[in-house]
């Protein structure tokens, strides 16, 4: 597998590789097509250059796993980010880089699937970057990402849907769901909104007021 990086702009989102439970080669190469830059973090180089994916960017503290002269010797062209700070995580660090170089949006793959607590983390940048950049994460059974106020698509009936807050979403109400919710509240560890779905094959609306609310686009 490699990477064919058909755009070279920023236009598309960039794409994250973490170091949690590697996704299948069928969305790995979905995600690598349109991605005008690869990351790989520090713990995952050594399943990406096994799997011949075309690497732009190696960014970590380089305290395990290979050590980047051995990167380079595999693929000369690999920038190597050395990242020794201790209070971000290296996926934080990445995210900061490609902020700083102008990018707007961020697919993040194998950043679920191992340790519990990484996983979580994880999935709260989503909210905590809000403002500054575009996330989605995904896995071979998941797509997540952040809704905004007013949420729209087209699903097909059946679709598993999960509506999972980040700490406390009021005003929630929805259209097109098979469980409704009006004027509702979630909060995480009293009541989520999961294992919901569409009920038939159309829009669904979701609406929110104060608060940070994931998607989560299921696959069984």
């Amino acid at each position: 597998m490699s990477s064919h990086h058909i755009v070279k702009d920023n236009q598309e989102p960039a794409l994250i590789i973490a170091n949690g439970q590697p996704c299948s080669a069928e969305l790995m190469g979905q995600l690598l097509e349109w991605s005008p830059v690869v990351l790989v973090l520090d713990g995952a180089i050594d399943n990406v250059l096994t799997m011949g994916i075309k690497v732009d960017i190696y960014l970590g503290d380089f305290d395990r796993n290979k050590h980047p002269d051995q990167v380079l010797k595999i693929q000369p062209q690999i920038e190597i980010i050395h990242t020794p700070d201790q209070s971000m995580t290296d996926l934080e660090k990445g995210l900061e880089l490609l902020i700083q170089r102008g990018h707007k949006a961020v697919n993040i793959i194998w950043a679920t699937g191992k340790r519990a607590d990484h996983t979580l983390n994880n999935l709260t940048l989503i909210a905590r970057y809000k403002e500054r950049i575009n996330l989605v994460i995904y896995d071979d059974y998941s797509k997540v990402f952040l809704l905004p106020s007013k949420f729209s698509k087209y699903y097909k009936a059946g679709t598993p849907i999960s509506i999972m807050p980040i700490g406390k979403v009021s005003g929630i109400s929805s259209k097109g769901l098979k469980y409704e919710l009006q004027n509702d509240t979630l909060e995480l560890g009293h009541r989520v909104g999961s294992s919901n779905e569409a009920a038939t094959d159309g829009m669904v609306y979701i609406n929110h007021e104060h608060g940070h609310l994931l998607m989560m686009e299921c696959m069984d």
